[in-house]
């Protein structure tokens, strides 16, 4: 049986949570929701998340402040959902990283069509860019990982570290190789910035965190 798709609802508005959810569930996706941004982030760190239709005007975390969080160390796409029709709204709503932006009220049909429209475009060739080990996979793509079907919060340069040492699994790599492919040539610190990285991806990895191999003498690299 195909695993249904989630959208997380974020809204402070919980009659219109409900009425989102309820078309989304109709249409076969499951749904989950939260009344504002801190309660969104915690659910994204524990829950996989497909799709976020995100409100702006909230309390504790604007929907543009959440949706720049986000877009730290994720691309799961994000549709607007809000009342704020202005052009500007809907600038710095793309400028942000939004994928698509819908004006209250609007139509449950072009809700849906919009986000099977999304859904195909970021997850038609998903399967093909995963790389899997055992438990951990990695979306290059939604640059998001799991382990174990747990979520991963890793931040843009550790997720590029394990990406980098994934693809290139069984070759070894020195520090200062791996600060200059990550970092850049013109980075100004210096090997140690590497090391911190990789403990911190082990750490957070926990038993896949073991596929990140130490080469005395040399660096690292990646092996199952």
């Amino acid at each position: 049986m195909e695993t249904k798709q989630t959208i997380l609802v974020v809204d402070d508005e919980e009659d219109m949570r409900f009425l989102v959810c309820m078309y989304l569930e109709n249409s076969g996706f499951t749904c989950l929701q939260a009344q504002d941004g801190r309660e969104a982030l915690a659910l994204i760190q524990k829950q996989t998340i497909d799709l976020i239709l995100l409100d702006i005007m909230m309390p504790n975390m604007d929907g543009f402040s959440l949706c720049e969080h986000i877009r730290g160390y994720s691309n799961v796409p994000i549709i607007f959902l809000t009342a704020k029709g202005d052009e500007w709204d809907k600038v710095r709503g793309f400028k942000l990283g939004g994928d698509d932006y819908i004006v209250k009220p609007f139509s449950p049909g072009e809700l849906i069509a919009r986000i099977e429209a999304i859904m195909r475009r970021t997850y038609q060739a998903k399967k093909q860019d995963d790389l899997s080990f055992g438990g951990l996979l990695i979306d290059e793509k939604g640059r998001k990982v799991t382990v174990k079907g747990e979520n991963v919060i890793l931040t843009l340069k550790e997720f590029d570290l394990l990406l980098f040492l994934a693809k290139h699994h069984g070759q070894v790599f020195s520090r200062e190789d791996l600060l200059i492919r990550i970092w850049g040539y013109d980075y100004a610190g210096n090997a140690r910035t590497v090391d911190t990285h990789i403990k911190t991806l082990r750490l957070k990895l926990k038993e896949s965190g073991a596929f990140i191999k130490t080469v005395w003498g040399i660096g690292y690299k990646f092996e199952v």
